[in-house]
């Protein structure tokens, strides 16, 4: 609105100004009083409208430069999010990276046990993964009670096996139970999973003989009397082992190994326990998957 009404008025005194330099061009003595006038207002006016000018000559530079610093900043911007679309995809790859590498480590320190890797594609809750599905199934010879780890450590067993998915109980879910024993002492015990405690990042450990010699920091492993897990996988690490109240057994807790706020992928055992000892009492330690 600014630029238009700028024009007109310097329209304006153009055509005043031609008028003004016509009458002062005329050779008449009779005229010169109203040259000298017209010089008077011309030359002013001719000064206003060079003046004039050049504010519109600047204001239409000054417009013509935003309007360039504004394609310069749109495709400054679209650079930008381009390079910033990059970055997200390669620091996706470089963490899917460090977690293949973690699982790759995870599959050479269980080196004789055979292994399928998979995907989680879903989980029951929105905290934890107590109960996930990944994408491998019976097509790839996943079965019910493989064994599965991930981020150095056991995360739980197959409960439930469609064509091209499966579903995992993990070892904090409140229905878990896992036959352990310390790997320095071979002490046996069982770890019990625990939803609530787990809030505190914490298993509960329990069926500790009073004499075990189990400690604080120590490593537990799933142990060679278990039902459903195959033997050396290692949970996690023993705290706060102490006598219970009437003192006849000791109980304490689990720090897990695994990391169970954010899991992607994991290594599913193929061999299943039973194939090996079909016979195999579970004993009195109550293990569930």
């Amino acid at each position: 609105m600014e630029s238009k009404k700028g024009r007109y008025i310097f329209l304006i005194l153009s055509v005043l100004c031609v008028m003004l330099i016509i009458l002062s061009s005329v050779k008449d003595g009779l005229m010169n009083p109203i040259r000298n006038t017209v010089g008077y207002i011309l030359v002013p006016v001719q000064t206003g409208v060079n003046r004039a000018g050049r504010i519109i000559y600047e204001r239409l530079k000054d417009r013509r430069g935003l309007d360039e610093l504004k394609e310069e900043n749109e495709r400054l911007q679209s650079r930008l999010d381009f390079l910033t679309e990059e970055n997200n995809i390669l620091q996706q790859n470089a963490e899917e990276l460090v977690r293949l590498r973690e699982l790759y480590e995870l599959d050479q320190e269980y080196a004789s046990y055979r292994k399928v890797a998979a995907r989680i594609i879903a989980k029951d809750s929105e905290n934890w993964f107590h109960v996930f599905r990944i994408d491998k199934g019976s097509q790839d010879g996943i079965r019910v009670d493989q064994n599965v780890m991930a981020n150095g450590g056991l995360v739980g067993i197959i409960t439930d096996v469609g064509l091209n998915y499966a579903t995992v109980r993990s070892i904090i879910d409140d229905e878990s139970r896992v036959s352990c024993m310390g790997m320095r002492s071979s002490d046996t015990c069982i770890v019990a999973g625990d939803l609530t405690l787990f809030q505190e990042g914490r298993l509960r450990i329990t069926n500790l003989e009073k004499d075990s010699s189990i400690r604080e920091g120590d490593r537990i492993v799933t142990s060679n009397i278990s039902s459903r897990f195959m033997p050396g996988i290692l949970v996690g690490y023993a705290m706060d082992i102490e006598e219970d109240s009437k003192h006849l057994m000791k109980n304490g807790y689990l720090v897990p190994a695994a990391d169970f706020n954010d899991l992607r992928e994991v290594l599913i055992i193929i061999d299943v326990k039973s194939d090996q000892f079909l016979d195999e009492n579970p004993g009195t330690l109550n293990e569930l998957p």
